[in-house]
């Protein structure tokens, strides 16, 4: 890759600013696509671009900046967004800089810092080189703290037009997959976390494949629907809306399994209400998968204390009641006498010590 140092004043970054969702966000007179397809959103928070301003208006170095050098002449950002953009938003005035004691916007800075703001020379690396190479570097000098996630990197790898149209349903800030989601899912809009969830879904965990295969497709509608699809049954399915207990819950694969079958909302909601309230029941957060699966282990039911397992163990003389046979501790499970299904307690009077294989045989029943 071939590298050349300039010197660029902020005064000519900021010519022609624009940052809109149909036409993206450029500068340096047009020339500059500040977030090429494989760029992460805005992720800095308020006092790192103040940071920024800072910087700049005590005459302090910057970090380089990387530019790459597209073949019309143009250039895209490699390295060095998250600065760029806290340039240009302070330009605009979009947030302010603490100036002593007062809050100062851009358009009321003194004139002479703000053309020291504007006279501020950016070290900027202008990179020439193949679109593998480009993509090489920009992992190579992403700025550390702000490491990119997998999902960023995945839509360096893949980007076009579905990348494209697929981050504007899950990526953008208070977008269609958030506001649909947001009650049963957790996961950063921003950092591509709920893109990532989606795809993750409808892959059944083979993202890379997916977007291999979709990569060039020009709309990511079918991702869309199917998001639609999972959400849809689950506020269907589950109607009172918990969300300190739902957005940890895997929808996506309980919806690829179990979105045929026939469910009472009614009967559902009675049974999660008395699940809430069950102290035995220690995540709540599982209640959802163990209605759906029947399995137990989703509700970490509370646990015999070792103290009680010992005295059980000393009591029975290491013998399974259920084989007759002497076992080591160890070698033993806890169970309960009466099976926490058939309303049994996780108590000292309820507990039995059984060899591994009766407890296994003995399951629930």
């Amino acid at each position: 890759m071939k590298i050349e140092l300039h010197s660029i004043k902020v005064a000519d970054l900021i010519d022609g600013y624009v940052n809109e969702e149909e036409n993206g966000v450029r500068g340096y007179d047009g020339k500059l696509d500040i977030r090429p397809p494989y760029q992460r959103e805005f992720v800095y928070d308020p006092p790192q671009e103040q940071a920024v301003i800072n910087t700049i208006l005590n005459s302090f170095p910057l970090n380089s900046i990387y530019w790459a050098v597209r073949e019309d002449g143009t250039y895209e950002v490699i390295d060095g967004q998250q600065r760029i953009l806290s340039i240009c938003r302070y330009s605009q005035s979009k947030f302010s800089y603490r100036l002593g004691d007062s809050p100062r916007f851009f358009h009321n800075l003194p004139a002479d810092l703000k053309q020291k703001f504007l006279d501020y020379e950016l070290t900027v690396y202008f990179c020439e080189g193949t679109d593998s190479e480009k993509l090489d570097w920009f992992k190579v000098i992403n700025i550390a703290g702000e490491e990119l996630t997998d999902q960023e990197l995945r839509n360096a790898v893949y980007h076009g037009p579905w990348v494209a149209d697929a981050k504007r349903y899950f990526s953008r800030g208070n977008c269609a997959g958030y506001n649909l989601s947001k009650d049963y899912v957790t996961a950063e809009v921003k950092r591509q976390l709920l893109l990532e969830r989606a795809i993750k879904w409808i892959s059944h965990d083979h993202i890379e494949q997916y977007m291999a295969d979709h990569q060039q497709d020009p709309t990511a509608l079918e991702l869309w629907n199917y998001f639609n699809s999972v959400i849809n049954w689950v506020s269907a399915t589950f109607k009172v809306k918990r969300p300190k207990y739902m957005k940890s819950v895997p929808w996506g694969p309980l919806y690829n399994t179990y979105k045929d079958n026939q469910y009472d909302p009614n009967e559902l909601e009675r049974k999660i209400q008395i699940l809430l309230e069950d102290d035995e029941v220690e995540k709540k957060s599982g209640i959802y998968e163990y209605l759906l699966t029947g399995e137990e282990k989703y509700l970490h039911l509370r646990a015999f204390l070792p103290g009680d397992i010992a005295t059980a163990y000393a009591k029975q003389k290491g013998i399974c009641p259920y084989c007759k046979k002497h076992f080591e501790l160890e070698e033993m499970e806890a169970d309960h006498k009466k099976p926490w299904s058939k309303g049994g307690k996780t108590k000292p009077s309820n507990l039995q010590m059984l060899c591994r294989e009766c407890n296994r045989k003995k399951g629930s029943r």
